[in-house]
């Protein structure tokens, strides 16, 4: 089993989840947060069996995320 490093955002509508570090875009999107992980690993499994498993290799591997917020002035 690949182990990725994802992100879940939360929306005023809906969350959104998406891996780092992949080269490819694929998201997950639902009404809660297991709802969009959820959806992401379909998302995620189908990408990984159309395209082969090499397209989810992070290299270098990411260690650890974090987020962070930055004010810009505009």
């Amino acid at each position: 089993m690949r182990k990725l490093k994802i992100v879940v955002e939360r929306h005023p509508d809906t969350y959104v989840a998406y891996p780092l570090g992949i080269t490819a875009v694929v998201i997950g999107q639902g009404d809660t947060s297991e709802a969009a992980l959820a959806e992401l690993e379909s998302a995620l499994q189908f990408h990984q069996e159309t395209f082969g498993a090499d397209t989810l290799d992070v290299d270098p591997p990411i260690l650890e995320a974090f987020i962070a917020e930055a004010g810009v002035p505009i």
